[in-house]
């Protein structure tokens, strides 16, 4: 006889995971807010380095409130590396494109990772990926182009960036899927902003007064402080609020939650900035949300025919 507390931790455990990752989607957009409002009188790099700079801080207590160790094994350390790397790129791509445009224009134009993370993911672990999932993710891409035509023209190339910013986090996500048996989540978030710190700080100490403007250091005055702090004080929580969700509920269960991003973006980029994406611009979110969405119900469907038991026939 199967008791009932066996059948309810699964429920109990769901939830708090669903509270957890729409706690990311309504703070994860503070992070582009603080980035955006920093962009307006620093450096680009020097923003970017902030994220890690502070996060590294804020991790630290945590780790050691947690008892983490800091060991690892050199495979997992150049893996580490690599995170920090596409991480930094990603971030980078990012801010530098709401310097200029709408965090609502340039989100979803990154939120085509999902489809670049099942090509890849095909390429390198030899996920199967059925015909139509592949179409779903091209009509994601064509929804993205409704963002950037009418971008560049306002815009212009940077329009471009958030491209950038998915295919570094898609690579970003497939070295976290390779690390994630090895090593604590939040353990990877620490060493990941150390090791992002130590790449970056040096970099713009090299190129401050170069060639590449973006690339530098302007002492912060005032406020400009604040929007630094909020940069990596964002990144800490909201990405702690989405590692926590993951270990509550399964990713197919949160997947969709994450659009609720985007509704977030347009809310605050309208209230701050006074940014409203255009006719263009909701079409392409419309058609980017629903591929995605597509996507994720046929891994859903694709889930459950490999975990059900096959009929018996008589």
């Amino acid at each position: 006889m199967t008791s009932a507390p066996a059948l309810m931790p699964s429920t109990d455990r769901i939830l708090p995971g669903v509270a957890l990752m729409i706690a990311f989607c309504a703070l994860a957009p503070l992070l582009d807010v603080s980035s955006k409002l920093a962009a307006q009188t620093l450096p680009v790099g020097q923003i970017v380095a902030a994220r890690f700079v502070v996060q590294a801080v804020l991790m630290l207590p945590v780790i050691w409130w947690m008892g983490l160790g800091w060991g690892m094994s050199p495979r997992m350390a150049g893996l580490v590396v690599l995170r920090a790397i596409f991480l930094i790129v990603s971030t980078y791509c990012f801010v530098a494109a709401v310097t200029v445009m709408p965090i609502a224009d340039a989100l979803a134009i990154a939120f085509v990772e999902p489809f670049i993370l099942l090509i890849l993911g095909s390429i390198l672990f030899g996920d199967e990926v059925g015909p139509r999932r592949i179409a779903a993710s091209a009509v994601g891409f064509g929804g993205a182009l409704l963002v950037i035509q009418p971008s560049i023209a306002a815009f212009g190339w940077v329009a471009v960036f958030p491209l950038g910013t998915a295919f570094a986090f898609a690579f970003y996500m497939l070295i976290t899927r390779s690390m994630s048996r090895g090593m604590h989540p939040v353990a990877m978030q620490l060493h990941t902003a150390v090791a992002g710190s130590v790449m970056i700080l040096p970099l713009i100490w090299l190129l401050d007064g170069g060639p590449i403007a973006s690339i530098g250091w302007t002492d912060p005055v005032g406020l400009e402080w604040l929007w630094l702090l909020g940069v990596g004080f964002w990144a800490s929580i909201s990405h702690m609020c989405m590692t926590y969700a993951l270990k509550f509920a399964p990713s197919a269960t949160l997947a969709p939650l994450h659009y609720l991003e985007i509704v977030m973006a347009v809310a605050l980029g309208y209230a701050i900035f006074g940014d409203f994406p255009n006719l263009m611009t909701w079409a392409g979110i419309i058609v980017i949300s629903a591929s995605g969405l597509y996507v994720i119900h046929r891994e859903r469907v694709s889930m459950r025919a490999r975990v059900s038991p096959p009929t018996p026939t008589r």
